[in-house]
């Protein structure tokens, strides 16, 4: 699986579980660790759990591996390491405060259609 197929699987997985506000950051020029930064946010502890363990499962069911996983207790900001993704899980509060759209405006953006 290429770099952008895994983007397209950890989207779903956030769009599955209601995550607001998906957006991926193209950072393959301007980073060595990964092709792309998902971002979304979730509007309660217990969504971003959700939406992290739904990314998780779903890595794990197209055989991939889950190569970190942090915040996961906490809830503010959850961060799943795919190796050519990363997901970044926030609650809506945390998101604006650490605002990583800003710290790389000057990369590419995909917006992600939201299914209702």
């Amino acid at each position: 699986m290429d770099s952008k197929q895994l983007l397209e699987v950890a989207a779903k997985a956030c769009d599955d579980k209601r995550a607001e506000e998906i957006l991926a950051i193209d950072v393959k020029t301007i980073s060595g660790i990964t092709d792309y930064f998902l971002i979304c946010h979730a509007n309660s502890d217990r969504q971003v759990q959700a939406i992290a363990r739904e990314v998780k499962d779903q890595a794990h069911k197209n055989g991939l591996d889950v190569n970190r996983l942090e915040g996961f207790n906490e809830a503010r900001w959850v961060l799943i390491d795919l190796g050519d993704v990363v997901v970044h899980v926030f609650h809506k509060e945390e998101r604006g405060y650490y605002n990583l759209e800003r710290l790389y405006r000057d990369a590419e953006f995909i917006e992600f259609e939201q299914v209702d």
